[in-house]
């Protein structure tokens, strides 16, 4: 048992500083999988090591994305740890061979998450969301469900399903990107708004939005040039202002 600063400050540098220069990295296997097991950021920064595992030492994992899933929870979009696990869960869920089930799960927890998420955040999960349908188009079923339920008690996904696969995400649809649509940032109303249309085969870069800030969002918004605003629906005529106004009856500039 270790304590949880310890954990943190072993799995921060385990990819990068310790796993290359062993002789033997399948060694931390046990270590890794007991991390990925505590849950929390202790569970989003094993994520490094036991990707280099699975990809370079053939590690298997039999319910690494049942996991994966759980670890998605509110907190996944305010933890300092976000662009490192969303960065990997991108390459986790590249593979083309995934099955539908699993796919729309992940798109219907983090699509239900991200009613309650910054406007950073937003920017750069809406454009994973939409990656995740260029790789896999049958989970677009989500977005284009005629006859979806219309009350929306009625949405078959069940939230605290720890399976994915149990979880019906297929049979619901994704209203709540839809909700998003009237965000009151108008950038992240504009990022949802893609939906609407049919998407582009070439994937968006969210490598430059994983790191995105509050501090960022607002620079960027205070540096925006100031549009000219109109303030009345008709143009003023006169100085005393509508065309049919009781003043310009009776008053003219000369």
């Amino acid at each position: 048992q270790l304590p949880a600063g310890l954990y943190k400050k072993v799995l921060v540098i385990l990819h990068d500083s310790i796993l290359p220069y062993m002789n033997e990295p399948t060694l931390m296997i046990d270590f890794l999988t007991v991390a990925y097991g505590i849950g929390g950021a202790i569970s989003l920064l094993a994520l490094n090591g036991l990707f280099i595992l699975i990809h370079q030492h053939n590690l298997e994992y039999p319910d690494f994305y049942k996991k994966l899933y759980s670890l998605l929870d509110p907190s996944i979009y305010h933890v300092k740890y976000r662009a490192r696990f969303f960065h990997l869960a991108d390459l986790f869920l590249s593979s083309s061979h995934l099955p539908a089930y699993l796919v729309a799960a992940f798109i219907k927890r983090l699509s239900r998450l991200a009613l309650t998420a910054p406007p950073e955040a937003l920017l750069m999960v809406i454009p994973f969301i939409c990656n995740l349908f260029r790789r896999h188009p049958a989970c677009k079923v989500l977005v284009h469900r005629p006859n979806g339920p219309e009350d929306l008690s009625e949405d078959p996904y069940i939230m605290e399903e720890k399976e994915p696969s149990e979880s019906r995400a297929l049979e619901s649809s994704l209203w709540e990107l839809q909700s998003l649509q009237n965000h009151y940032h108008p950038d992240v109303a504009q990022a949802a708004a893609v939906l609407n249309q049919s998407l582009s085969e070439i994937e968006d870069n969210i490598s430059g939005l994983l790191e995105l800030s509050a501090c960022e969002l607002f620079d960027r918004e205070i540096k925006k040039k100031n549009a000219d605003v109109p303030l009345e629906f008709e143009p003023v005529r006169g100085l005393f202002g509508k065309k049919n106004d009781i003043f310009a009856e009776h008053f003219t500039l000369d």
